[in-house]
């Protein structure tokens, strides 16, 4: 496995909508009058400690996932557990899969979990390209599918990821968004604009981040259509599809 990187842009958003963009905490000079602390990347995701509001954001606990006109919510619930385990996006024919994970303090995850994103791909015969990407690197892949009279097709997906202090952020672009640029521009700026927020709880890596439905009171109401979905979140078969026949 390759070492830890830091794979987060510092170039700021392309055509993020007003929206979903939010004050961030720059930086501060030393209560000592000493050196000042680094300023905060220019583009996130964020950390909590990194902004100094919610903004236009819907909290489901461990994400605070940016709103947008038009944009639909599916909650990944574990029927089992009752738990949530993931958040969907759906915005027209695309979709933004998002799940927070623990990582651990003095390194990132990105690294590993793409490489064994990347087995999974091609043990199911589909394929996978590892290129740079507007959050650092991240994986193209093909991943074969049937369609509904049985042909075979592809599926095509995005996944995305972003080691930060002591968390790990995956994303999942599929649908349009997977193989057009334009169609992909307001959910990475929907990605791009989520804050992590990591409890101080000791979790072992991997584990995910609490997530929880939308609340009421004083908090961001849910978009429209906000429902639970089925218990799994698979990023490799869920999510809105474009197939190409073969």
């Amino acid at each position: 496995m390759g070492l830890f990187r830091r794979n987060a842009s510092k170039k700021p958003a392309e055509d993020t909508p007003a929206a979903v963009t939010d004050e961030v905490s720059g930086a501060a000079a030393a209560p000592d009058g000493g050196e000042t602390a680094p300023a905060a990347p220019e583009r996130g995701p964020f950390d909590a400690s990194q902004v100094s509001s919610m903004g236009p954001r819907v909290d489901l606990g461990a994400i605070w996932l940016p709103v947008l006109p038009g944009l639909e919510l599916r909650m990944e619930i574990d029927k089992r557990t009752q738990k949530v385990t993931g958040v969907s996006a759906t915005l027209g024919a695309s979709g933004l899969q998002v799940q927070a994970f623990a990582a651990p303090r003095t390194e990132g995850i990105w690294d590993e979990v793409r490489a064994e994103i990347a087995t999974s791909v091609t043990g199911q015969g589909g394929t996978v390209d590892d290129v740079p990407g507007p959050f650092g690197r991240e994986l193209i892949a093909r991943i074969p599918a049937q369609t509904t009279d049985g042909r075979q097709a592809v599926r095509p997906a995005r996944f995305v990821g972003v080691d930060g202090p002591r968390w790990f952020l995956r994303g999942v672009l599929t649908g349009k968004a997977a193989v057009d640029a334009d169609a992909a521009r307001q959910l990475e700026s929907v990605f791009a604009n989520i804050v992590v927020v990591r409890d101080g709880n000791p979790r072992p890596p991997r584990d995910l981040l609490t997530l929880t439905l939308p609340q009421q009171g004083g908090k961001p109401a849910a978009p429209e259509g906000l429902a639970p979905a089925q218990p799994t979140f698979d990023p490799l078969t869920r999510g809105p599809e474009i197939t190409e026949i073969r």
